[in-house]
């Protein structure tokens, strides 16, 4: 049962958003401050990623832990509610099947994909190391989790 009535859960969710959002934004200014220039959420490509490198045939999506299911153990954000399970089971597996589709797409047209996930942007050190390492080597890298 939840725990909110129905306006206001349905004030809720139209309050989130799908684009800019901080996690987005770090990732963004992190791969700006390191000299890489990109193009935003570009409409032509499956998922519409949210950093697309052209001239590098790369794209990077920042994944909410929550809303695409990071599936680490170790990451407190990809819980599931414990109120409307069915609903929420149902939403949740249609965007994972929705991002596998969208990646399984954008490689077959060519196209390298890194997923970074909401947890991952709290560590500098590290997510400039992940974009660093998959920017500059060129190779794909899979989503993890």
């Amino acid at each position: 049962m939840d725990t909110v009535s129905r306006s206001k859960r349905s004030e809720n969710m139209r309050k989130i958003r799908s684009e800019g959002m901080r996690p987005e934004m770090k990732v963004r200014k992190l791969v700006h401050a390191l000299g890489y220039r990109y193009r935003l959420h570009r409409k032509d490509l499956p998922g519409k990623p949210d950093l697309v490198f052209p001239k590098r045939r790369s794209v990077i999506f920042v994944h909410g832990c929550f809303w695409h299911q990071h599936g680490d153990p170790n990451c407190v954000d990809s819980r599931r509610p414990k109120s409307n399970t069915q609903y929420w089971d149902a939403k949740l597996a249609r965007n994972v099947e929705r991002d596998k589709n969208h990646i399984e797409s954008l490689r077959q047209k060519g196209w390298r994909v890194l997923v970074i996930w909401e947890c991952e942007t709290a560590d500098q050190s590290a997510l400039k190391e992940k974009v660093v390492g998959f920017l500059e080597n060129r190779t794909d890298a899979s989503p993890s989790g």
